[in-house]
């Protein structure tokens, strides 16, 4: 899922690393076959070759990162690897070509998000074997694995992941007396006294209505014990219209319908846009990710520093701790058509086991997936808003046409807009919107 790379410095400026892979499957070195080698004595997969596609340009952290792994795997398994990497705007059509020829990778990288849609064109493993069998897969939390499930089957492993929080103006907040939100009441409070001190063209938490608007809305319907839609019975149903989800989208809508701390004009604007405003100081609070931050001060030309912004985690309804925010990151998976793949198993479980998926969270500016390696981000100030939300992050809908509803139809943002403009009570706008989602996810 595309989401910020968070680095130990928040003012990164990177787009998560979207993992794919793809290439020749299964290509073997010598004739022996996975369980001996030529003399009958050595590593059990001597003499083959793995074929591991990485996305992106590899710099010099990256390229550490794969030799030492790689390296790894050539000594527990007597296999060698042939490690390539496919540029980001090359890779779909990298993988498209290799499901159609038949000859896909043995290992690829992926975004989380785009497990679902590679599963329904059968081109990924069902590995579920492989990671009730492996102990050190047992150690990451249940709810990381929601993207990676499908049907009941996993056919992906979480390999580094990231979320979004609160981007604030620091400086406000001491200058107004404000304390970091710990629940639904206390930020709606601190957001309507910015409006009422620095005007009503500013937005005290910005309401965020375009492309990823999701993003934000998520964690007040999770937080209220909502969610989006579940699969049941072999088929997608809504959830729209349960009283968790409603009552999340009710105090989100109501921010701006009710508490008028963002404004009527601005239904339609993104993140990218909004911390645009920000920058112009126009905006107190809003949902992103750490990448904004080298960008605000940028269009601020300096004088939004990174000393007067800061993150908190966006606050559960009961101020319990977070809210849980959507699960971002990249996964590891075994393409359907390798030659190998008892081989390509074993470098899964090297590549997101403990040692080496602590590894690749750290050096691509992740979040760890282990509870320990996630706990010590935690205690970094820079990063303590992220590790807190993504230990109890969530995925949206595991399923291909997911993207349609949320980008391209707009499923959401239309229902929301909708109630704000007071076209449609938020009972008929859920209703509607509840349909038009189970079409869209249950479309063949």
């Amino acid at each position: 899922m595309k989401i910020s790379k968070i680095a130990i410095t928040t003012a990164t400026t990177a787009a998560l690393a979207l993992g794919l892979a793809a290439c020749g499957s299964g290509e073997s070195a010598t004739e022996p076959q996975a369980g001996a080698t030529a003399s009958g004595t050595g590593p059990k997969f001597a003499g083959q070759k793995l074929t591991v596609w990485r996305l992106g340009a590899p710099n010099e952290v990256f390229e550490k990162y794969m030799t030492d792994l790689n390296t790894k795997f050539t000594q527990t398994t007597g296999a060698t690897v042939d490690l390539q990497w496919i540029p980001w705007p090359d890779a779909q059509n990298k993988w498209t070509t290799a499901l159609a020829s038949g000859e896909g990778p043995d290992v690829t990288e992926f975004g989380n998000d785009q497990v679902a849609a590679w599963v329904a064109q059968d081109a990924l493993t069902d590995i579920t074997d492989v990671v009730k069998s492996t102990p050190d897969f047992q150690q990451i939390p249940q709810n990381l694995w929601s993207y990676e499930t499908i049907d009941g089957k996993i056919y992906a492993v979480p390999w580094g992941g990231g979320t979004r929080a609160v981007l604030y103006r620091k400086d406000w907040f001491e200058e107004l007396g404000i304390s970091e939100p710990k629940n639904w009441d206390e930020l709606r409070a601190a957001a309507k006294k910015i409006v009422d001190e620095k005007g009503s063209d500013v937005d005290g938490f910005a309401f965020n209505g375009g492309s990823d608007a999701n993003m934000s809305l998520s964690p007040f319907v999770w937080s209220a014990g909502g969610d989006f839609a579940a699969f049941e019975g072999g088929k997608w149903v809504g959830k729209l219209t349960q009283p968790g989800f409603k009552e999340g989208f009710q105090f989100y809508t109501d921010l701006v319908a009710k508490d008028g701390v963002s404004g009527k004009s601005r239904l339609t604007l993104n993140s990218v846009d909004i911390s645009q405003r920000f920058a112009a100081e126009k905006v107190g609070m809003y949902v992103t990710g750490g990448w904004d931050i080298a960008t605000i001060e940028e269009q601020s030309k300096g004088k939004v520093d990174a000393a007067k912004m800061g993150f908190f985690s966006l606050p559960a309804k009961d101020g319990s701790g977070p809210a849980p925010a959507f699960q971002g990151g990249n996964d590891i998976a075994v393409w359907k058509d390798t030659d190998a793949p008892e081989l390509a198993a074993e470098y899964v479980k090297l590549a997101a086991g403990k040692e080496f998926g602590g590894r690749y969270a750290k050096e691509n500016g992740l979040l760890p997936l282990y509870p320990e390696a996630l706990a010590e981000y935690a205690n970094d100030p820079a990063q303590k808003a992220f590790a807190d939300t993504f230990a109890v992050a969530k995925g949206f809908p595991a399923d291909s046409n997911w993207a349609e509803a949320n980008d391209t139809k707009a499923v959401l943002q239309n229902a929301a807009r909708a109630v704000i403009g007071g076209d449609k009570d938020i009972d008929t706008a859920l209703a509607d919107a509840n349909k038009e989602l189970e079409d869209i996810l249950n479309q063949q």
